[in-house]
C-alpha cells in the first residue's frame, strides 16, 4: 500500500486518521457507524486567490467543467450514477479552495470514489471546446442572475474590491469579470487543470459507515496510479495592514427596496485567537435577534428592517467582517451611521457583557456543532483544515479555541479593527417606486455571514 500514516486522535467519540498516497494525496477517515451512510469530500488546494488578472473566473469555471465528462464517465454521468445510487453531490468555489463532495449509502461508497478519480485522472481526455463554451454559458447566466440582475446584488463584489485593494489575490471574488469568462480559452483551462487539479494539491475525507481499510485499498486502486504535478506557483502574497487607514465610502443609485448600508471590516486571519474574538464580537454586535444592532436600529430606533454583522474567515489573507442593514421607511443612512458608530464605540470601550459573551459562545458552539452533525459535514471541516491548516484534526478542537477567548480579547479587537478608518462603505439610494415602510427587505433569519460566504462561492446546482 504506498501511503504513510499519521497516528490517529480521537475528541468526543469521534477519531480520525490521516494517510498520503505516494503521489501525494492526502486521505483523511473517521469512521461514524450511526447511520448506513458516507460522505466524500474533496478539497483542491485551488481558488480564485490562485488567478491572474485577465483570467478570474477559472477556479469557479472549472468547478462547471468537472461536471461536463471524463473519459469513462461522458455528459452529464457524474449526476445520473451518483443520484440513480441514491446519492447527492454538488462542488462550490471560494477565494481560497474548490471541493467536491458526495453523500452515498454506505454500499455505493466504491461508485463515488471510482468517480472522483476517474474526474481527476481523465478530465482532459473530454474536456473540449464545445463543452467550455456551454460551460462559459452557464456561468456567465449565474452572475447575471446571483450577481448583475438582483438588488444589492453587487455590493459583495464592490466591497471585496475596495477592501482588497487592486493587484491583492482577493481583489476579485470568484465568480469573475464576463470580460474574464469570454476570454478564457481551452488552453487556458487545460493548463489551469495540469497545474491544480493533481492529487498532491488535494485532500480528500471519507467520512461515515466505512471499514477504513477497504476504503484505503479503494482510494490506493482509483487514485494511487494517477501522476503528481510539480507545476504549482503558491499563491500571491495576501498580507495587508491591520487597517484600511481611511473610510472608503461609495454611493450607489440603484432600482432597490429599500436604502441600505452596507460596509465591510479588515478583520484578523482565520486560524488565529484574534480572528474567534473577533467573531465573537460581530455576533454579540450583529449575529441575530438579540445583538446589540438589531435591537438598537430594528426594536428601538425603528430605522431598519434588518441589520446584521458577520464574519466571512478567510486563511490567506485579512478576514471580512460584513454589515448589512436595510432601512425602514424614510429612514436616512445618517441615522444609521450614527447608530452603529455609537454601538461600536461603546462596545469597543466596555466589551461584552457576561451575558453577551455566554450568548455568543453558545452561539458559534452550535453553530460548530451543525457543521459536524452529518457525516459530509464532518468530511468538509476535516478537509478544510487539512488545506488551509495543515491538520484536520484542529477541525474537532475548533469550538474549544472560541471558548477560550475573553471578553478583554473581544473587546480589544473590537478596539483595534471595528472602527471608521477600517472599512469600506456602501450606500444604496432607491430609484424607483418608495419602499413599503413595513416590508422586510431582507431575511432576518439568515445571518450576514451566511449571506457573504454564499456569495464568496459558486455551486453547480
Amino acid at each position: 500500500m504506498g501511503h504513510t500514516a499519521i497516528p490517529q486522535d480521537s475528541v468526543g467519540g469521534l477519531s480520525v486518521t490521516e494517510h498520503r498516497l505516494r503521489n501525494g494525496l492526502r486521505v483523511v477517515l473517521s469512521e461514524d457507524h450511526l447511520t448506513p451512510v458516507a460522505a466524500v469530500c474533496l478539497w483542491y488546494d485551488v481558488g480564485s486567490r490562485h488567478e491572474v488578472k485577465g483570467r478570474t473566473g477559472l477556479a469557479h469555471l472549472f468547478e462547471h467543467l468537472m461536471f461536463q465528462g471524463s473519459r469513462q464517465v461522458p455528459g452529464n454521468g457524474h449526476f445520473e450514477l451518483i443520484q440513480g445510487a441514491g446519492g447527492s453531490l454538488n462542488g462550490t468555489t471560494s477565494f481560497e479552495r474548490t471541493n467536491y463532495f458526495e453523500t452515498m449509502p454506505a454500499h455505493q461508497l466504491e461508485l463515488a470514489l471510482w468517480l472522483e478519480a476517474d474526474r481527476m485522472g481523465t478530465l482532459l481526455s473530454a474536456l473540449d471546446d464545445e463543452s467550455l463554451e456551454n460551460q462559459r454559458d452557464v456561468v456567465k447566466n449565474e452572475r447575471r442572475q446571483r450577481y448583475d440582475n438582483v438588488p444589492y446584488g453587487t455590493a459583495f463584489e464592490r466591497l471585496t474590491s475596495m477592501i482588497y485593494p487592486e493587484g491583492h489575490p482577493y481583489h476579485h471574488v470568484p465568480i469573475g469579470s464576463m470580460a474574464d469568462l469570454d476570454a478564457a480559452s481551452l488552453a487556458d483551462a487545460q493548463e489551469f487543470f495540469r497545474t491544480y487539479y493533481a492529487p498532491n494539491n488535494a485532500v480528500l475525507a471519507v467520512v461515515g459507515d466505512i471499514d477504513p481499510e477497504r476504503t484505503l485499498a479503494w482510494v490506493e486502486k482509483y487514485f494511487g496510479s494517477i501522476p503528481s504535478h510539480e507545476g504549482k506557483r503558491p499563491p500571491r502574497d495576501g498580507t495587508l495592514p491591520d487597517t484600511v487607514g481611511e473610510e472608503l465610502r461609495e454611493l450607489l443609485e440603484e432600482d432597490v427596496p429599500a436604502r441600505a448600508l452596507m460596509a465591510a471590516y479588515r478583520l484578523p486571519h482565520d486560524g488565529t485567537r484574534e480572528a474567534d474574538a473577533a467573531d465573537l464580537a460581530l455576533t454579540v454586535l450583529g449575529g441575530g435577534e438579540s445583538s446589540r444592532l438589531h435591537n438598537r436600529l430594528v426594536r428601538r430606533d425603528r430605522t431598519a428592517v434588518t441589520a446584521g454583522f458577520g464574519l466571512l474567515r478567510l486563511a490567506g489573507a485579512p478576514s471580512m467582517g460584513w454589515l448589512d442593514v436595510k432601512t425602514s421607511g424614510d429612514a436616512e443612512i445618517a441615522q444609521i451611521d450614527t447608530a452603529v458608530d455609537e454601538e461600536l464605540a461603546r462596545f469597543a470601550a466596555e466589551g461584552p457583557t457576561p451575558e453577551e459573551m455566554e450568548r455568543a459562545q453558545a452561539q458559534l458552539e452550535r453553530e460548530w456543532l451543525d457543521r459536524l452533525a452529518t457525516v459530509g459535514g464532518r468530511a468538509d471541516e476535516f478537509a478544510r483544515f487539512a488545506v488551509l491548516f495543515g491538520d484536520p484534526q484542529l477541525a474537532l478542537t475548533a469550538v474549544s479555541r472560541v471558548l477560550e477567548i475573553t471578553p478583554e480579547e473581544v473587546r480589544a479587537v473590537a478596539a483595534a479593527r471595528l472602527r471608521p478608518d477600517n472599512r469600506a462603505v456602501l450606500v444604496y439610494e432607491p430609484t424607483g417606486p418608495g419602499d413599503d415602510a413595513g416590508e422586510d427587505s431582507g431575511d432576518t433569519e439568515a445571518t450576514e455571514a451566511d449571506e457573504t460566504e454564499a456569495d464568496a462561492e459558486g455551486a453547480v446546482q
